[in-house]
Parts: structure tokens; sequence; C-alpha cells
């Protein structure tokens, strides 16, 4: 269904394919990103992440089965003003606490953020340990079979509350 102008729909096939392998879509994004961060409209201190979970019926590479049936994992990192700094996908099947660090190894700009926010399923004191090692604060909120002395206090969980913009971006 593409427009009489463009080639056969195998040539235009082919040349996605190839610019997916060569990551030319990657590499645009990640040189706008870091455009934008040096104008200042991107905003890396506070990063707030989520993932959403999406049917893929059909199977395929990547596809991990779930309760919910086959799908994928969209993994996403939003800055301040609500622009993706990251987006990924993985199969289903993993926990989102492990999949942080994969994420961002499709970071779109040069620096991590200082605060990466995100719900209770963030709440793991490996990830906080790992995140920490690399200068990033995770400011998540606790889940209620916390054993240890939370490591949250109310002044950084009221940054919790501006999640709404990683919903946003999903929405």
């Amino acid at each position: 269904m593409l427009p009489q102008s463009y080639p056969n729909y195998k040539t235009v096939h082919r040349r996605f394919q190839k610019c997916c392998r060569n990551e030319v879509l990657r590499n645009v994004l990640t040189e706008l990103a870091n455009i934008l961060r040096q104008q200042g409209d991107i905003d890396e201190s506070e990063s707030f992440k989520d993932a959403t979970f999406a049917l893929a019926k059909g199977g395929g590479q990547g596809i991990g089965k779930t309760k919910r049936g086959k799908g994928v994992k969209i993994m996403g990192i939003i800055d301040r003003n609500g622009l993706p700094i990251a987006v990924c996908t993985h199969a289903a099947n993993h926990h989102e606490v492990t999949l942080v660090q994969l994420t961002f190894e499709f970071y779109m700009i040069v620096v991590k953020p200082e605060k990466l926010i995100g719900d209770k399923t963030y709440d793991s004191y490996d990830l906080e340990d790992d995140l920490g090692k690399q200068g990033i604060d995770m400011i998540a909120l606790h889940k209620i079979n916390r054993r240890k002395q939370p490591t949250q206090d109310g002044r950084n969980l009221r940054r919790y509350h501006r999640r709404r913009l990683v919903e946003r971006f999903f929405a």
C-alpha cells in the first residue's frame, strides 16, 4: 500500500532492512538528541523509566511467552520535558528490573541522567547499587515487602508524581 511514486514494495523493504542493519535511524536520532541537548531542549537531570507490553501473536525473533500471551516489552526512558532519550524492545518474559541496564545501551545522549524515576517495579537493591556505581540515583516507591531500611525520603519521592510524563509518552 505504498504511494505510486515509490518503487516496488520489495525494494522498499530491502532498503529499510539495510538501514536497520546499518543503524541509520538510530544514528540520526542520537545526533538529533545530542543537538537538542546542546540547545537546552533536553533536560536529563530527571529521567523517567517505564515499560509497556505489546502483543505479538504471530511470534518471531525476540518474542517471549508470558501469562498474557506472546509479546514484547517496549522500554522507554523519557527526559524531564517528555522527550524520549532511550527506547528499545525486549522479549516480554524478562522482568523489567533486569532490562534497565540493557535500555542504557540504546541511550541517545552522551550524559546519563542524574536521577532515574520509576514505579514500584524498579524497587530493587541490586538495581540501586548498579545505577549508583554509574552515578545515577534510582527513585522508586518501595514495595511492601522491603526488608531493610527504606532508602528513599519524602523529598525524593516528591519527584515521583511527575512520572505522568512517561505514561503520556506510551499513551
